[in-house]
């Protein structure tokens, strides 16, 4: 049965669809079944997995609206499956933004995502849901299907008072609509070391977050800023650069972590 993580932040620009990606194929390469759900309508995380998000026949637009299934929908990229990166995608597109207009008057809106996983949810060991940066419909879907949410955030500042929001949100969800979902963990990205700020919200973030922190750091690496333009995640596009290195060291720290109480 898949463990179900959200990633998600309510500040954007801060890796969330890079985190997603390079997760993703992480996961793959270290042999689990993996479905990659873009719930962003600018369909950034299709795009970063080889997908041409404008030629999509069909998308998860179609499966929120109870139009079509996730296996009628899903495409696996032919150039990660051949390198042994290879994950299952439901794509996005603009189309996606007309969703929450659609479901305003429909029954369970916040439930399709979680209704749609759940008759797939034995064909996959991790579904990862990139989630838009706001609480909206889509963001809430996401989180009403999860068991748990990562957080990728910059160490910065305003980075945490973003987060406190966050943490609230969660709350509220699982108080209301979902008592599986919690707080997975804090992924550090973007990290420069020789930053004093950073490093001093970085031991701000363990002293109150404990062990919700991921001990794996990921740095700020050009390599992965790169990758997106060829279509690939990092770890697949430059596997011996140091971000990508990171990220298949997070993808062992999650599978080794799963699900905490």
């Amino acid at each position: 049965m898949a463990q179900i993580f959200c990633i998600a932040n309510q500040k954007g620009g801060v890796g969330k669809t890079t985190t997603t990606v390079n997760l993703a194929a992480g996961l793959a390469k270290l042999g689990h079944h993996v479905l990659l759900v873009d719930l962003d309508p600018q369909g950034n995380a299709t795009m970063g997995s080889g997908i041409n998000k404008h030629t999509l026949q069909k998308s998860v637009y179609d499966v929120l609206l109870e139009t079509a299934e996730i296996p009628d929908v899903v495409i696996i990229p032919e150039r990660l499956r051949e390198v042994g990166a290879g994950y299952a995608v439901l794509g996005a597109n603009r189309n996606l933004s007309g969703a929450e207009v659609e479901l305003v008057r429909e029954a369970r809106r916040e439930r399709r995502l979680q209704r749609a996983l759940s008759r797939v949810a034995q064909d996959y060991d991790y579904v990862l849901i990139d989630c838009p940066p706001a609480l909206n419909m889509l963001t809430l879907n996401g989180l009403c299907a999860a068991h748990g949410v990562i957080v990728p955030m910059q160490c910065e500042y305003f980075a945490l008072e973003g987060l406190a929001d966050l943490t609230q949100t969660i709350r509220k969800v699982y108080a209301s609509l979902n008592r599986d979902l919690r707080l997975i963990g804090l992924l550090r990205v973007m990290f420069d070391p020789h930053i004093v700020l950073q490093k001093q919200v970085s031991e701000r973030l363990k002293e109150h977050y404990g062990d919700k922190v991921f001990d794996t750091v990921i740095p700020r690496n050009v390599r992965l800023a790169e990758a997106p333009s060829h279509g690939l995640p990092g770890v697949v596009y430059e596997p011996s650069a140091k971000g990508s290195a990171a990220f298949m060291e997070f993808a062992r720290e999650l599978s080794e972590r799963g699900i905490r109480t």
